[in-house]
């Protein structure tokens, strides 16, 4: 239970900044370099959570998800990387405390959990990427790399359609399953 709502108030605080850039930003440029820093960071991220996904999820749909983020963000990942050697940009080679924290609680999410908890980080994390992508193609400065996010955009939307199912799926099952361990039922 408790490391449910660790992750619960993980996925708070990753969306939080995201919604606070979007209300406060308007129309103002982004910052390419950030950018590609954000970009970078959860790209790395996301193989990392998706390494975890593919080693820990019994959910068969979740194992062909974990195995597909792996190869688009390695892929994206590179291209990132070689743009941002040309640009002169230097990007974080780890993850960061956040995603750092998160992976621990997905190792340490109890079987039952694993899941529901690692499809939750999955939608968060795409759902910030997505915010993060959608900036930079909008509002981005450097051609080459607003470019670069307009490419990715559409797989990441993708990417967030197809974990947005999954996570509801296992929300639902929880609740039922709460609802049935009520006394009078």
């Amino acid at each position: 239970m408790i490391r449910t709502l660790t992750l619960a108030a993980l996925a708070v605080v990753l969306a939080g900044p995201t919604a606070r850039a979007q209300t406060t930003a308007g129309s103002a440029p982004v910052n390419d370099a950030l950018f590609a820093q954000a970009a970078a960071v959860g790209g790395v991220a996301e193989v990392s959570l998706s390494e975890i996904g593919l080693q820990r999820a019994t959910d068969p749909e979740l194992k062909k998800f974990s195995q597909q983020m792996i190869d688009d963000h390695s892929r994206m990942n590179q291209e990132l990387t070689t743009l941002s050697a040309q640009k002169r940009i230097a990007l974080p080679r780890t993850v960061d405390s956040r995603a750092q924290f998160c992976a621990e609680s997905l190792r340490g999410a109890s079987r039952e959990s694993f899941d529901r908890c690692y499809a939750k980080a999955q939608l968060v994390a795409h759902m910030e990427a997505v915010a993060t992508f959608e900036a930079e193609a909008e509002r981005g400065q450097d051609a080459d790399m607003k470019a670069l996010a307009a490419r990715a955009l559409p797989r990441i939307k993708e990417h967030l359609k197809m974990i947005k199912p999954i996570a509801m799926r296992f929300d639902k099952e929880k609740e039922q399953a709460a609802g049935s361990e009520k006394p009078g039922r």
